[in-house]
């Protein structure tokens, strides 16, 4: 059935299937930090400094390296070019005018996101050159956040006894590396702009495709003592020989005037900018190069609706916002720069913490730009009727948070196009919410919109072959839609099975509710959303069939583990549903309605009774309740209920939901089992493990480590105080994938003890920030935990 519909989708109807099973994206262990802010599409850079990655269509990637991207740096003393190279180790068969091979020995690469080091020791010269790289990425900033720019900052060290002239040129292609590049049309011009006293100069390159066409620009900044020239037009196919002879006769480019001529079909063009200084001796000089795009206006798959980028409210629409992107970078990144450090020296200043969790912990905000993110403007003519359909009144601010804060929403992973995948963001949303939590509290309204509308189209599941409808009233999508057709209009792309019975989206909704006001105390917010939770509750209480104030799975994959069936009560969906419920008597209780706080404590009541006699086996929650052969397996994310409800401080007291002594004794269990038995404790949990020590192997799922499971689950041990053992957890993971497996900046969903991965570039990883909060909030409770072990 799924091949079936695979070569429709694929060969007859020519698009890309939203997870395609029989042609994953290979690994590549070449990226590194992506250029870019929030929403605005990203360009990759690799550690070796290729440009190897693009998302500049919305949610589409392009997995290409455009040889002809590169800095390239020229030294002159006294009057003669004494050393001009390509920094890059490649040796392309094309442009062979040029000195390829950079030696990769004498270059070191560091990324910390959103910046990283490049650092080129140039042999013989006694020079050497370190390249910042820089996106505007910035915690509470709705602006610059959402800027679609990269910066260079080149800092040049001439250790010689003589001054050096140093000109840096970087080079780029006009387009993606696509088929594209070559469909004609395309053409480049010279730019200066000067505001506020201060100058830059560069090329505009404009692609000009029928559908999303863009600007990319390359730029300088000009000040005293530093020159700034330009090539307009050059071959990349061919050897370009009078780009290099230009810049090796006197370390300028000859800067011609006016546009060039459009490209031929099956033509590529090229442009490039030099910033030139004098170092003097044993001195030091800043060159500052950058990198913009302006696709204002992008249309999704369908091509039905026009859509506006956050950044155009600050930028304009009209396609000509390069130039001033340009000039704002290179005059607000030392502004940026001071509160990115701001933000991450408390945390990397803290000699407590691990320096591997530093790393893990900011580097895996690389997804929040690089997950095919849109933040997109709601129109200014938009009315709540437009966003709230015919059931969506009560949520009176809905209208006030979209245009103030625009829609936001970012795919499951790179190979998982579907935006905002509830069950997954679920984990991921601590990023968001500690981080951008405007953004959050909007994804929050667009999901609370669909919940209280339907929609009645009839659809065909592929793996469960039933029909049913598209979405149902009072229940949480699973997400928003493909990029590849028109998100938002047209929700639930995944297709592999009907999740209107799954058990865990509307309990997830009402956990990130409480969640979210705890943390950002935004009553209004609590107001509008607490008849959507009220509504998606009474949806859920049908799942409880023996009325004992716990619900049951449905003997199917109704969870977000969708391949690992539940039958009966779980640990995973019950605890989770245990939670919702003490939440629901929180939120009762905050906003006075004392009925419905009355309603859920007596649920509660009867429901802990009979998650501790179903599921309690003296040591661990059971998997479920069913008394198969696999009911008994540990599942490392057993206590998500618990994680949650530690978060928001509602793990003790009147509010504890599980027995602390139960949920310690779990949570040692799945470390002795799931972490320390499992790949000689190196690798992180796996998801299920049966009480011999021997992983489940009942479903594709049971024996996988999900990344951003870890995380959480090493969030809850450090929430319990298990710190040291929450870090030993999640260290394995971050050591097999941005290590042993060199999948930096394409963290997987999952991967197995033998080398098999799921899924690169996902969304789950991002809850490594809950184990951020989980540390601050025992920080404000308790001493700072002791230096911690690194595991053999």
């Amino acid at each position: 059935r799924y091949f079936r519909w695979w070569f429709k989708k694929t060969r007859i109807e020519k698009k890309s299937a939203f997870i395609d099973l029989l042609c994953a994206v290979p690994l590549r262990q070449i990226y590194g930090c992506p250029l870019g802010g929030i929403g605005g599409g990203t360009i990759t850079r690799g550690w070796r400094g290729e440009f190897c990655r693009w998302q500049l269509n919305p949610g589409l990637y392009h997995y290409e390296t455009v040889i002809a991207n590169q800095f390239t740096v020229c030294l002159r003393c006294k009057g003669q070019t004494i050393y001009q190279q390509v920094l890059s180790v490649e040796r392309p068969s094309t442009l062979q005018g040029w000195n390829w091979g950079y030696c990769g020995h004498y270059a070191f690469y560091h990324a910390l996101y959103p910046r990283a080091w490049l650092v080129y020791e140039l042999p013989g010269q006694n020079v050497v050159l370190t390249c910042r790289q820089l996106s505007p990425v910035i915690p509470h900033d709705y602006k610059d956040s959402s800027l679609p720019v990269g910066v260079f900052i080149w800092e040049v060290e001439n250790g010689r006894d003589e001054d050096v002239e140093v000109s840096i040129m970087f080079s780029l292609q006009n387009g993606m590396g696509a088929k594209e590049d070559r469909s004609g049309g395309h053409w480049n011009e010279p730019f200066t702009f000067q505001k506020d006293g201060e100058q830059v100069a560069g090329v505009l390159l404009h692609h000009c495709p029928a559908v999303n066409p863009f600007t990319l620009a390359i730029s300088a900044r000009e000040k005293a003592g530093t020159g700034v020239t330009h090539v307009t037009a050059f071959n990349p196919a061919g050897l370009g020989r009078e780009v290099w002879q230009d810049l090796l006769q006197d370390g300028r480019l000859d800067s011609p005037t006016g546009k060039s001529s459009p490209t031929e079909k099956g033509e590529v063009t090229a442009a490039a900018v030099c910033a030139s200084c004098r170092v003097p001796a044993h001195g030091h000089k800043t060159l500052e190069l950058a990198l913009a795009w302006d696709m204002p206006c992008v249309h999704f798959g369908s091509k039905e609706k026009l859509h506006l980028r956050r950044y155009t409210r600050f930028f304009g629409s009209k396609g000509d916002a390069a130039p001033a992107l340009s000039h704002y970078a290179l005059t607000h990144y030392e502004e940026w720069e001071r509160k990115i450090e701001a933000w991450q020296n408390p945390i990397l200043e803290n000699s407590q913490l691990p320096s591997w969790y530093k790393s893990a912990l900011f580097n895996e905000l690389y997804f929040m730009t690089d997950g095919g993110t849109i933040w997109m403007e709601v129109p200014p003519d938009c009315c709540a009727e437009d966003l709230q359909g015919p059931a969506g009144a009560a949520l009176s601010h809905l209208l006030p948070v979209l245009r103030e804060y625009g829609r936001f929403a970012y795919l499951e992973g790179q190979e998982y196009r579907m935006y905002n995948t509830y069950d997954v963001h679920f984990y991921a949303s601590f990023a968001l919410v500690m981080l951008w939590p405007k953004l959050q509290i909007s994804l929050q309204y667009d999901i609370a919109v669909t919940v209280v509308n339907e929609d009645v189209q009839p659809r065909q599941y592929l793996m469960c072959g039933q029909t049913a409808q598209v979405k149902m009233k009072n229940v949480v999508p699973h997400d928003i839609g493909d990029p590849g057709d028109e998100p938002w209009q047209r929700v639930n792309a995944y297709l592999m099975h009907d999740t209107a019975d799954w058990k865990d989206l509307n309990l997830k909704f009402v956990l990130q509710v409480y969640r979210d006001y705890y943390l950002t105390h935004d009553s209004l917010y609590l107001r509008d959303m607490w008849p959507v939770c009220q509504a998606v509750m009474e949806s859920e209480l049908k799942f409880d069939t023996d009325n004992d104030g716990l619900i049951e799975n449905g003997g199917f994959a109704d969870q977000t583990y969708d391949a690992w069936v539940v039958h009966g009560a779980s640990a995973y969906c019950g605890g989770l549903w245990l939670a919702a419920v003490c939440m629901m008597c929180k939120m009762a209780e905050v906003l006075g309605d004392t009925e419905v706080r009355q309603k859920y404590l007596d649920i509660l009541k009867r429901g802990k009774e009979a998650f501790e006699r179903r599921l309690w086996n003296g040591k661990y929650y059971n998997y479920d309740s069913s008394g198969s052969d696999t009911s008994s397996s540990i599942m490392s994310d057993q206590c998500a209920g618990q994680w949650f409800l530690g978060a928001c401080g509602l793990d003790q007291g009147g509010f504890e939901v599980f027995p602390r002594s139960h949920v310690l004794s779990a949570l040692r269990t799945i470390f002795e089992k799931n972490v320390l038995s499992f790949a000689g404790g190196t690798m992180g949990a796996v998801n299920g493990m049966r009480p011999d020590g021997v992983p489940d192997t009942s479903s594709v799922q049971s024996n996988e480590v999900w990344i951003g499971v870890v995380y959480s689950l090493a969030a809850t041990m450090i929430q319990e105080g298990m710190v040291e053992e929450g870090f030993r957890t999640a260290e394995g993971c971050y050591r097999t994938v941005w290590e042993r497996l060199g999948m930096a900046f394409q963290t997987p969903e999952a991967y197995r003890e033998k080398k098999v991965y799921r899924s690169l570039a996902y969304m789950r990883p991002l809850s490594i920030w809950s184990m951020q909060l989980a540390l601050e909030r025992r920080a404000g409770q308790a001493p700072a935990p002791s230096q911690l072990p690194t595991h053999p």
